[in-house]
């Protein structure tokens, strides 16, 4: 039986709110964090990722058009979304501690990505997946190319590393986390369909689940997408915010298409 794909809706948090991303540093508000959540809960999606994205774990929330008037911390808000949210639930953003990623579980996430901690403190990265298991633990890598290279960028994708994305995924593949989440920077928000060629470089250099975002802009950058043989997942931020109904679409064009979906 050919492997069963994700299709992931991204939202990413900025303040307390749903913003569009465009290349990681341009951000639009457009809408209700809970309300989001509870609009891709009634279309069934195989799972969410949340990603904050803000400077702060707290912020003060007064977006009256958003519908939006009291102030909240992350986790509030995790706990708030999963009252709402009844699909598999990843929150990624603001871990820098065992207690950070323990504390967004007991909220109501089933899963946490980790991002700067991979370049900062591999021995806390460590100590996490020990508490919380690899299953739980998500490994969410920024990249740019660089004179043809893939090399990866923290600091909400403005900082180089010099790291090579290949050679680290193995490293990381080796501390015992359990997926990856692959974003290249320069795709997001312009809607000009996913890094195929790297996707499969990146997918056929590991033997952990991937998943693949940034680009997506029309069904057929789904349809180019899922055709990688190995992919474990498609994920898509902007794309699932403007259109209706864009994620039960999605899911029946690939479904006409033959493509083994949840």
């Amino acid at each position: 039986m050919k492997e069963i794909l994700r299709i992931i809706p991204v939202l990413f948090i900025k303040n307390g709110l749903i913003v569009r991303s465009q290349n990681f540093y341009k951000h639009q508000f457009i809408g209700n964090v809970i309300e989001q959540a509870k609009r891709l809960n009634d279309y069934n999606v195989d799972e969410l990722v949340y990603i904050d994205i803000s400077r702060s774990d707290k912020y003060d929330l007064g977006r009256d058009d958003l519908n939006v008037k009291s102030k909240h911390d992350i986790i509030t808000i995790i706990q708030d979304i999963s009252k709402v949210c009844f699909m598999p639930l990843t929150f990624g953003g603001g871990i820098r501690s065992v207690d950070d990623a323990v504390n967004r579980i007991r909220a109501g996430a089933d899963k946490i990505t980790i991002n700067s901690l991979l370049y900062k403190d591999l021995n806390i990265v460590k100590k996490i997946i020990s508490e919380i298991g690899s299953q739980a633990v998500v490994a969410s890598i920024d990249y740019k190319i660089i004179n043809e290279k893939l090399i990866i960028f923290n600091n909400f994708g403005q900082n180089n590393t010099n790291i090579e994305l290949i050679s680290f995924i193995k490293k990381i593949e080796n501390l015992g986390v359990g997926e990856f989440f692959i974003q290249n920077v320069e795709l997001d928000g312009m809607q000009k369909g996913f890094d195929l060629n790297n996707i499969k470089k990146i997918v056929n250099s590991v033997n952990l689940p991937v998943i693949a975002c940034s680009g997506a802009g029309s069904v057929e950058h789904f349809l180019e997408a899922v055709k990688i043989k190995g992919l474990s997942a498609v994920a898509a931020g902007n794309y699932f915010n403007y259109k209706e109904r864009s994620y039960p679409l999605v899911k029946k064009e690939l479904k006409d298409f033959k493509i083994n979906v949840r």
